[in-house]
């Protein structure tokens, strides 16, 4: 078996074992599919696409279908970009301890600043978004604070004397990202969330993790699946 694909096979493994390590007497453990887009406009303007299936479960108990979509301006090239953009979220939520679901949908405005650096090799991310939130018959804003890191992987040994080395395309991700709402009861949620990724090419990539999302009373455990796409 190719080493690399050991690699990822013995951490992807690794991740799904983390459920059951954690300390949380709540939680609960789900899968996110996840496709996430960007398409340039030109040099200054950029389409955002997003996609998000959250099960309760592995597949099929339907959690959340999330569809998210935006228009972006570059302050800087690729570095500084407010976001202008709209979300429809349709939820199942259980009814208690019920088998019973309520359907419950959102309609969902925001607006964002993205902020990207380089610490050495090391990708650092900062996003700031402000929701404005329509769930049904009531309306709620909030505040998000998102941190990635994006750490590449050792890299590829040399092929031949005297050529350069190129970056690995397997890396290391990881993010925290805390939600605080405007009402009285601040805190939200927040989420951490730890995986690897490979770079198919310099459009896409593709990511999988583990993630836990903490609120006032409880958490929940997700494994998440993600697809980068720019284009």
């Amino acid at each position: 078996m190719n080493k690399k694909l050991s690699v990822l096979m013995a951490a992807l493994a690794f991740m799904l074992m983390l459920p059951t390590l954690t300390q949380a007497q709540d939680s609960d453990f789900g899968n996110w599919l996840i496709y996430i887009g960007s398409k340039k406009l030109n040099s200054k303007w950029n389409m955002h696409h997003e996609i998000q299936y959250r099960n309760y479960n592995a597949i099929g108990d339907l959690e959340q279908l999330l569809l998210r979509t935006g228009i972006g301006y570059n302050l800087t090239e690729n570095n500084n970009n407010l976001l202008l953009g709209y979300g429809f979220i349709a939820s199942e939520n259980y009814v208690g301890d019920s088998d019973n679901k309520n359907m419950v949908n959102e309609h969902r405005i925001f607006q964002q600043f993205t902020a990207k650096q380089k610490l050495g090799a090391i990708g650092l991310t900062h996003r700031y978004r402000f929701e404005q939130r329509f769930v049904e018959s009531d309306f709620k804003a909030r505040l998000r604070y998102f941190l990635a890191l994006k750490i590449p992987l050792a890299k590829a040994k040399k092929v031949e004397e005297g050529e350069e080395q190129q970056p690995s395309k397997f890396y290391l991700s990881a993010y925290n990202e805390v939600f605080l709402n405007t009402q009285s009861s601040v805190f939200d949620r927040n989420r951490v969330y730890g995986g690897l990724g490979y770079q198919l090419n310099k459009n896409v990539r593709i990511e999988a993790g583990y993630m836990n999302q903490i609120f006032e009373a409880s958490s929940r455990d997700q494994f998440n699946l993600i697809t980068f796409v720019n284009f």
